[in-house]
């Protein structure tokens, strides 16, 4: 079983000690690799760069950075990515992004599946590139049938591989999943996978980004919302559970969301091994 775990770019010293705390407790379960976010419109990607050098060069473990198109020139792509190849860093989580607040200028690429064409176009098959995939939907999607082609396109682009949103129903990867196949996708898409360690925060999370949270998950977390060893206790079975589903599919490959913690995700990770 493959495991991996995204983090953001930590902003202050005490963040980057954690952080490096964090990175050396979730090594010893031999991830496949850790991904690193940046901020809307590509806002922290020097502290992006500094982060996943540190991981390639220190943690034994390869570093694969996010790389949003929106607010992207050509010659500022071309400029990061030789840096990361000169990094021996073959890895890369291609995304749209979102477009911040006030920005008319979205750059020289609209959508994740040019930034991708562009990539395979200038570096070959140097780089294996991942790209987003949405089970329940974009939420700036028209329909599930117009996001699903727009996933396609993405991969007939040149993408090597899929990381889903986060999602709390197995039903939606697997149909998901069924649907990409009929299209003739054959891309390891990997579910991306969202520890609860708080009710507030995954409520609105989730309602940024599309993700359903099932009513009997929320009624509990509601009546655990000020019991945080109860809560978090709850989120670690569910959670478990949703994963134990899906292996028992099929799925040999997790992505973890993972806040910049150790815990829960270590926990659920070693529970599918």
């Amino acid at each position: 079983m493959k495991t991996s775990f995204e983090f953001f770019p930590p902003r202050t010293d005490k963040g980057k000690q954690t952080l490096a705390q964090v990175r050396q407790e979730l090594s010893a379960i031999n991830p496949e690799y850790f991904s690193v976010t940046f901020g809307a419109g590509g806002s922290t990607q020097d502290a992006t760069l500094e982060t996943v050098l540190d991981i390639q060069a220190n943690d034994g473990v390869s570093a694969a950075p996010h790389l949003s198109c929106i607010g992207s020139e050509k010659a500022k792509i071309i400029e990061l990515l030789d840096q990361y190849k000169a990094a021996d860093i073959n890895r890369l989580v291609t995304l749209r992004g979102d477009i911040p607040s006030g920005v008319r200028d979205i750059g020289d690429f609209r959508y994740a599946n040019e930034l991708v064409e562009f990539i395979k176009s200038e570096y070959n098959n140097h780089f294996h590139i991942e790209v987003a995939a949405y089970p329940e939907m974009h939420p700036q999607a028209k329909n599930i049938q117009t996001d699903l082609e727009h996933f396609a396109n993405k991969i007939k682009a040149g993408a090597d591989a899929a990381i889903t949103q986060y999602f709390y129903n197995a039903d939606a990867y697997f149909r998901f999943r069924d649907d990409a196949q009929k299209l003739g996708i054959d891309v390891p898409i990997t579910p991306g996978i969202m520890p609860i360690t708080n009710h507030t925060q995954l409520v609105r999370f989730s309602n940024m980004c599309g993700a359903e949270i099932p009513k009997w998950i929320l009624e509990r977390l509601k009546l655990y919302e000020n019991d945080l060893d109860s809560l978090t206790a709850f989120g670690t079975e569910v959670v478990s559970n949703l994963c134990q589903t899906l292996k028992d599919q099929g799925v040999d490959s997790f992505h973890f969301y993972s806040m910049n913690r150790t815990e829960p995700s270590l926990s659920i990770a070693k529970n599918l091994l």
